[in-house]
């Protein structure tokens, strides 16, 4: 049933991408990432991170209330899901977890592409949290990961307003919000375990995971962004991703992190990891952890929007480039083949 809608879309919109009348080449995708504001970003994280959605826990109706709050703002946008109809949801069975918890979904929302709908750029985050102690008190989880989520929301918005003056992807775009991170990336597992497209032909996975702040290794300079594993997987991915920061945002990006010897192995620690394990490129983006990790303090007030927002273009610049290039970033196992 997926293979038909899937076929049925790529007819329609190939016809579609073939009347653009604009050459995507032609544009400055910065006049879209303008449209990702610190205002914007602000108020969706006002909400998500709303005591209202009590932590966003895994399989609890805070974490149903945020995917609903997903799936209003996809349909919001007349971006349509990739599963069919009005179900935005992938459902993902308490037989995944450990421990006694309930079942769960990824919200998955899908721009399909002009020229190359068969092939996929994913962008993901994850949209739980560790919700609240026995007291009732709430864990809202604004940068982790309330921070990547509303950056997609905002990235979704800028892919939208370029498609409605004409400049439709030549790449399929998926956004996927994961569940279940914070019980051991299950819900990234569960996607790359039962894919809504092959896996072989998604082409990479930008990861967003706690970009609203800043650490204490960049106290006298927050003009940064961690990037981890750009360059294991596909140097072209490495080298396009790097170009794109140079030419718009300007942002240090900081390796550190990257290195294979590093004892917090972020690598593997976020949902990004599950596709990497597929051989597909990816590259996550992460602020660092502060003093407020995992605490009743992760709240909206101290996220830095300014940060935020730049952050989350370099993002949506990346997509772009990666979305309506010739060709797929390739794979030549990157560091770890010029490691060998």
């Amino acid at each position: 049933m997926k293979k038909v809608l899937f076929s049925a879309l790529t007819v329609v919109l190939v016809s579609c991408g073939a009347h653009q009348s604009k050459q995507i080449e032609d544009i400055n995708p910065m006049d879209y990432a303008e449209s990702i504001t610190s205002k914007e970003l602000k108020e969706h994280l006002y909400i998500f991170a709303g005591d209202d959605f009590e932590g966003r826990e895994t399989g609890e109706p805070g974490q149903k209330k945020a995917a609903e709050y997903l799936k209003k703002e996809y349909k919001s946008l007349e971006i349509i899901s990739p599963i069919g109809g009005d179900d935005y949801y992938q459902e993902v069975p308490s037989s995944m977890f450990r421990g006694d918890v309930k079942d769960s979904e990824n919200v998955l929302a899908y721009i399909p592409g002009s020229e190359m709908p068969n092939e996929i750029l994913v962008i993901s985050s994850h949209y739980d949290h560790v919700g609240m102690d026995d007291e009732g008190n709430v864990f809202n989880g604004a940068d982790d990961d309330g921070s990547g989520t509303v950056a997609i929301l905002e990235i979704a918005e800028a892919f939208t307003k370029a498609r409605k003056d004409g400049f439709t992807p030549k790449r399929s775009i998926l956004f996927l919000n994961v569940t279940g991170e914070e019980k051991g990336l299950i819900g990234s597992k569960y996607y790359t375990d039962n894919p809504v497209f092959a896996l072989s032909q998604t082409v990479a996975n930008l990861n967003i995971d706690m970009i609203g702040r800043t650490d204490e290794a960049h106290k006298k300079n927050d003009n940064y962004v961690y990037l981890i594993g750009s360059d294991k997987l596909s140097t072209e991915l490495h080298e396009l991703s790097e170009a794109v920061n140079a030419k718009y945002t300007k942002l240090d990006l900081d390796y550190t992190y990257n290195d294979e010897n590093d004892p917090n192995r972020f690598y593997y620690r976020s949902d990004h990891y599950n596709f990497a394990k597929n051989d597909i490129p990816i590259i996550f983006y992460f602020n660092g952890v502060h003093a407020d990790y995992h605490k009743m303090t992760d709240t909206p007030d101290k996220i830095r929007y300014d940060l935020l927002e730049k952050r989350a273009r370099l993002v949506f610049l990346t997509a772009w480039e990666i979305a309506n290039r010739a060709e797929r970033p390739a794979v030549d196992k990157g560091a770890e083949t010029s490691s060998k």
